[in-house]
């Protein structure tokens, strides 16, 4: 009996803490039926439209270009033989580790026309102003290039992966019928691998529409610059939740194509056994032409915008890196490092709790916890901070009617909204690669442990902690990394005098202080490096391991 009852309140508590999780989205999805306000009325009629056609351009631009960079790279490192493919087939992932708003201000800092660019131009060419047309870097153009440099590792991944996996019979045939590589990959090899490039591209799109800094710093009219003019230029919290609520609209349309792609994978069926890769030998011009291609991408979104932050960061170090910069570093640190250890605990319970109850109710628990990834940080932020300053006046009036003080702000305006709203958003990271490495733990080994008297939890710590240590590692890594970058849930929710790396990047930056921001960018591209570059290894290494096992 006692058992029944510790099974269901585990099963109850389970779903409580998945709603916890999921009140952010509830909260902004709930305004979609409250009646709307003067300020709404305001928006639909002057700057909506523009909030909608922009976001679409915007996405658009980006989905073409991460499609034609990844799906290309992707294939080229995959597939063919030409110089130096074993080095761009990881170094390609190297953007990753560049969040947006940095590429942005880097490349503003280039391409201006106080920059070093348009300023060797003027003086060769003996040009004044007004004497030539120069493509303009803070514009819709700049930030489709700008985010597809930094977003097509998305599409590269999965499509490497993709490509990776496809069955060399397949591929055989298509080379005995006289095919060539390019006819391969048209024909063939593109349409197998079109659920995880599509995959790849919703995440791509997902991060898109969540950019806040880069469209904010290039003067873009988007809904996360239409929610935060909303919530702190017209103080509507209402008005900035239904913007929020509307976002999540184009979000949902993203989640149901992707899943829509992958259900169409089951027919698309690859051999379970892997065979040393036979590349496909470029001819001489083909080969050089596709190390070009490569260079010339990996330059442009990461090497060039890398070199120009260490340059500038080494002008400015003596007079930038002193005790403010070190406790910039000490908040997004005590941030990143709080929130992975939190995320890793709760994807650990969840995932747990999932294997060992099962039942679709527990399942829906879990995926209810995971739905902030795909969610906006600036929605999030709204969705957190609504339900967290009704609590804090609540509490307050209460105080106050009976105990004749004033409580303040126990919630919102502190590091505890900032923490829960990183857990909303990147807990689905920690749970799906916990849940990868539960899933290559074999049931009967849980039972075997049950049979010999060990409870739940003495499994979970005396077995599959121990054979998870390379998957709960990946986790932390990953929400640190994260929680790092993540700028606009840090701008709205953080309290008053705290900054982190991300927020001071983006007030200098906004400042024109490019070369001040380039100490605190550098460190966040830094850190974002070492998980990026064991990512890709990982990658390399399953197929070899697959292919010795063949």
């Amino acid at each position: 009996m006692s058992s029944n009852r510790s099974y269901l309140a585990a099963r109850v508590s389970l779903l409580i803490l998945a709603l916890l999780l999921a009140l952010p989205v509830i909260v902004v999805s709930a305004h979609v039926f409250l009646p709307a306000d003067d300020i709404w009325q305001h928006l639909t009629e002057t700057v909506l439209a523009d909030y909608i056609s922009q976001s679409l351009w915007l996405s658009l631009g980006v989905a073409v270009g991460t499609l034609v960079l990844g799906v290309s790279a992707a294939w080229l490192t995959s597939m063919c033989q030409f110089p130096g493919r074993g080095v761009f087939e990881w170094a390609l992932l190297l953007p990753m580790a560049m969040p947006a708003y940095i590429i942005a201000y880097t490349y503003t800092g280039l391409l201006d026309f106080a920059g070093p660019v348009q300023t060797l131009l003027r003086e060769w060419m003996g040009w004044g102003y007004g004497d030539y047309w120069f493509p303009p870097i803070r514009s819709l153009g700049g930030a489709i290039v700008m985010l597809t440099l930094v977003l097509y590792p998305y599409v590269y991944l999965l499509s490497r992966a993709a490509f990776l996996n496809q069955s060399l019979c397949v591929l055989d045939v298509s080379r005995t019928l006289g095919n060539t590589p390019s006819q391969t990959f048209f024909r063939v090899a593109l349409p197998l691998a079109r659920p995880a490039i599509i995959a790849g591209l919703s995440l791509a799109l997902m991060e898109t529409l969540a950019d806040y800094g880069t469209v904010s710093y290039f003067g873009i009219s988007t809904f996360t610059t239409g929610i935060f003019r909303t919530w702190f230029g017209m103080g509507s919290a209402a008005a900035a939740a239904q913007l929020a609520a509307l976002l999540m609209v184009f979000v949902l349309v993203l989640i149901v194509m992707e899943k829509l792609s992958r259900r169409q994978a089951q027919y698309h069926h690859t051999s379970r056994h892997h065979q040393q890769l036979k590349r496909f030998q470029l001819s001489t011009s083909k080969a050089w032409l596709a190390f070009a291609f490569c260079l010339t991408v990996l330059l442009a979104s990461f090497v060039i915008p890398a070199a120009q932050l260490l340059q500038w960061t080494l002008l400015v170090a003596d007079s930038v890196i002193d005790d403010a910069f070190m406790t910039l570093v000490y908040n997004s640190l005590k941030l990143a490092s709080l929130t992975a250890l939190l995320a890793l605990f709760l994807a650990l319970l969840l995932s747990y709790g999932k294997r060992l109850f099962g039942g679709a109710l527990v399942r829906f628990a879990v995926r209810l916890a995971s739905m902030g990834y795909a969610i906006p940080g600036a929605v999030i932020a709204v969705g957190v901070m609504i339900p967290f300053a009704w609590l804090d006046n609540s509490i307050d009036s209460w105080s106050r009617t009976n105990l004749d003080f004033s409580t303040g702000l126990l919630l919102s305006g502190t590091l505890v909204a900032v923490i829960f709203a990183y857990l909303v958003r990147f807990l689905a990271v920690a749970i799906q690669t916990v849940e990868s490495g539960l899933g290559q733990v074999r049931l009967s080994m849980d039972e075997a442990a049950r049979s010999l008297g060990h409870s739940p939890l003495a499994v979970l710590r005396k077995i599959h902690m121990p054979m998870l240590r390379g998957s709960l590692l990946t986790a932390l890594l990953l929400v640190f990394v994260d929680v790092l970058k993540e700028l606009p849930a840090t701008l709205i929710l953080r309290p008053f005098n705290f900054n982190t790396l991300a927020v001071k990047t983006f007030e200098l930056a906004s400042d024109e202080r490019l070369a001040e921001a380039a100490p605190t960018a550098l460190a966040i591209v830094a850190t974002g490096l070492l998980p990026v570059i064991i990512l890709s290894i990982a990658i390399t290494r399953s197929r070899q391991l697959d292919s010795d096992k063949a």
